[in-house]
């Protein structure tokens, strides 16, 4: 009777805590979107066509020909699917996080043989953050990879008169089930690296600074937390980018006899005999620019968040 109690309590503990991880997403995904927009289309132009020079070039063209509010074009679809898509990354990081917490502590409880001593712990090892971070980057990808292909679209698309799609729900009813999730292959692989990159390396620094300085994590400062955010966002792009190029290349390719990409294997083969190894870290510059002050953003406010609803 008494185990059935601890069990409920144990049950709605888990619960609330995974509302708390995705609510905290939530708010630091919209903080993400208003922050690394502008950002992301010089890095979508530049990964997609070769009229610009480099991301200057790219920024100041856009200004010029397009004006200042080009910066946030297609920028209603994440602003509602981000802030879906990091409250799921927290919330399934969360999930994933308590698991292996869960795990470990019953490892440690159990009998050892005579002669063997373990220390009595919970805490996960940087392995499984970066296992609880990609399982994170798939549960994420559902959305991020169709929420991502009409942000695509709507960026590149022509400006004035040329314009392929009137606004986001036009593009998705264009594109189709199936079309909206081209790409869906390289985006679940993309994700589950850049995730768990991500996540472990942020916690990696967290951590180290709790130990050196022997204090909470809540008594972590805001300005470091933002920081440690910033040098994760770095890792993440870093470890990942090259799949971020195939997926963007996909997402921008036509359809039908207009398809210059097969699959995903296809387009890595003729990106690679086309531009060699550096087409795969096209609009990398402007992506690492953009990674800092996002990624900083993301960590500050899911963290004050989280400090300020538990």
């Amino acid at each position: 009777m008494a185990d059935a109690a601890v069990q409920d309590v144990d049950v709605k503990d888990a619960s609330s805590d995974t509302v708390k991880d995705l609510f905290a997403g939530a708010v630091g995904g919209i903080a993400q979107v208003l922050i690394g927009q502008p950002f992301d289309i010089v890095k979508v132009r530049l990964q997609t066509t070769t009229q610009y020079s480099s991301a200057l070039n790219a920024a100041t063209t856009i200004y010029a020909q397009e004006g200042p509010l080009a910066f946030y074009k297609g920028t209603l679809t994440p602003l509602l699917g981000i802030g879906a898509c990091v409250s799921i990354q927290f919330g399934a990081f969360g999930f994933a996080k308590r698991y292996f917490e869960a795990a470990n502590a019953a490892r440690s409880s159990s009998p050892l043989p005579a002669g063997l001593a373990t220390k009595a712990t919970k805490d996960l090892g940087y392995g499984q953050y970066y296992a609880a971070g990609a399982f994170a980057g798939v549960a994420n990808s559902v959305l991020s990879g169709p929420i991502e292909h009409v942000r695509i679209r709507m960026q590149t698309q022509p400006h004035g008169a040329g314009r392929l799609y009137a606004g986001p729900l036009d593009c998705v009813r264009k594109l189709g089930l199936r079309g909206l999730y081209r790409g869906e292959a390289v985006t679940v692989i993309r994700e589950a690296q850049a995730y768990g990159l991500w996540f472990m390396a942020f916690e990696w620094m967290m951590n180290a600074d709790v130990a050196r300085n022997n204090i909470a994590r809540n008594d972590v400062p805001a300005w470091k937390v933002a920081l440690y955010g910033g040098l994760a966002g770095e890792a993440l792009w870093l470890g990942s980018y090259p799949f971020d190029v195939i997926k963007s290349k996909m997402q921008t390719d036509g359809f039908g006899a207009h398809m210059k990409y097969k699959s995903m294997r296809d387009c890595f083969a003729q990106t690679w005999r086309a531009e060699g190894m550096r087409g795969f870290w096209k609009g990398l510059a402007p992506t690492l620019l953009r990674a800092m002050p996002v990624s900083a953003g993301t960590f500050a406010v899911v963290e004050a968040t989280m400090r300020a609803i538990k």
